[in-house]
């Protein structure tokens, strides 16, 4: 099981009044209203949801968005730029190595959680000035099932993934059912590797921003064509675009506003126009634009990186409730299993959810080195003190003033 392979439960129906209540909890949420309590999900890694169905007792079907009804989830259509079956090129028990719709080489060990990159089709920035994608409203995108690279290669390993349409339909009578897609630096990574997108930006910034742009308004209109395709289907949505490491952006704030933030903003602005909050997720330390998503009118930013050096609490203070915030919740602390840590991570957390704008989840997505005792106790410290009004024991209580 992946990250991306929940799909609802057959005949499960009309949504329920616990799903409404989700909606209206998470739409609350990122209006900087407080609702009844904090919103709570996350991303599961498959090697996660093997570990905790063992170690809880649970059957081979149960499923963490279920057991623990979490408030909303992601789904993902075929971001691929070109629509085409995995090409497999070695295959044994315990690995395997295809090329995708990104021309890219990956190799799946299924020992360790997530694949190497090893080659890419496009390795020439002469390749990458001249090739040109499939066309961004193909049906086949979310209308029909097939390989594509974000959900069939991560942390697990799948062919012929569902239609995404059909996807989204099994989850709503459950969840908070948001669509996505990536912008140009997702696809950058996927498509050219980080070292070659960087390199040829600095040996060709204008040529270069030029591909931007050009991919930048494919993946617009991938984006409106799913939210049209999803239309009356979705209650939110999801951009991916990480622009950061842990130290800082991959190039500076001023090509990224150059370049990259016009076709976000077109991407919010569109959904917007559609009704849907956007809830952006960027990995790394983004401080040095955090002021821009504000001013795009993002919701809410996911997933606030510990380790990149943000903390949801302090970017309350300098922000105010300028932008919701989804995660930060110390993952290597949960790793960790140690119940006093924990308590503390999750509880300090809980103070940048006064007045509303929190929406409880890891600050990336949760391990394999996560034990589901630990998870469990996590869920279960979140519904307990994330009531509103938030009332914290003495000793995690911050003012949030800013």
């Amino acid at each position: 099981m992946g990250m991306f392979e929940t799909v609802g439960r057959a005949g499960a129906g009309a949504r329920k009044a616990t799903t409404l209540r989700k909606l209206e909890r998470m739409r609350r949420t990122l209006r900087h209203q407080e609702p009844d309590r904090v919103p709570i999900s996350d991303f599961f890694w498959g090697s996660f949801t093997r570990r905790w169905r063992k170690e809880l007792s649970l059957p081979e079907d149960a499923n963490p968005y279920y057991y623990y009804d979490l408030d909303w989830i992601t789904t993902v259509p075929n971001m691929d730029p070109w629509i085409r079956p995995f090409e497999t090129l070695k295959e044994t028990p315990e690995e395997v190595i295809v090329k995708t719709g990104y021309g890219a080489i990956l190799h799946k060990h299924f020992e360790f959680p997530m694949p190497r990159m090893e080659a890419w089709e496009i390795d020439t920035f002469d390749k990458l000035e001249r090739c040109e994608f499939d066309d961004p409203c193909d049906r086949r995108r979310f209308c029909e099932a097939g390989d594509n690279q974000i959900a069939g290669v991560g942390d697990g390993f799948e062919r012929n993934s569902r239609p995404w349409r059909d996807t989204v339909k099994s989850l709503r009578p459950d969840f908070a059912v948001y669509g996505s897609m990536g912008e140009v630096s997702e696809c950058l990574t996927r498509l050219v590797g980080q070292y070659n997108a960087m390199l040829w930006m600095a040996e060709f910034p204008q040529r270069m921003g030029a591909v931007v742009n050009r991919i930048g308004a494919h993946y617009l209109q991938c984006a409106k064509a799913e939210m049209d395709a999803g239309q009356g289907l979705l209650d939110g949505f999801v951009i991916w675009g990480d622009v950061a490491y842990k130290k800082g952006l991959f190039f500076s704030p001023n090509y990224w506003r150059e370049y990259f933030k016009p076709w976000v903003a077109q991407m919010v602005e569109y959904a917007h126009a559609q009704g849907l909050p956007v809830i952006y997720h960027g990995c790394g330390n983004v401080q040095a634009i955090f002021q821009d998503f504000v001013d795009m009118r993002i919701d809410g930013y996911n997933p606030l990186e510990v380790k990149a050096g943000l903390d949801c609490v302090d970017l309350r203070r300098q922000f105010g409730h300028g932008m919701a915030f989804c995660g930060n919740s110390d993952m290597q602390v949960w790793e960790t299993g140690d119940r006093a840590a924990i308590r503390r991570e999750v509880l300090r957390k809980l103070n940048a959810a006064k007045g509303g704008g929190y929406i409880f989840q890891s600050d990336h997505s949760v391990s394999s080195a996560v034990s589901g005792p630990t998870y469990d106790y996590i869920v279960k410290l979140v519904r307990e003190f994330g009531n509103y009004p938030i009332r914290l024991p003495a000793e995690f209580e911050e003012s949030v003033s800013w």
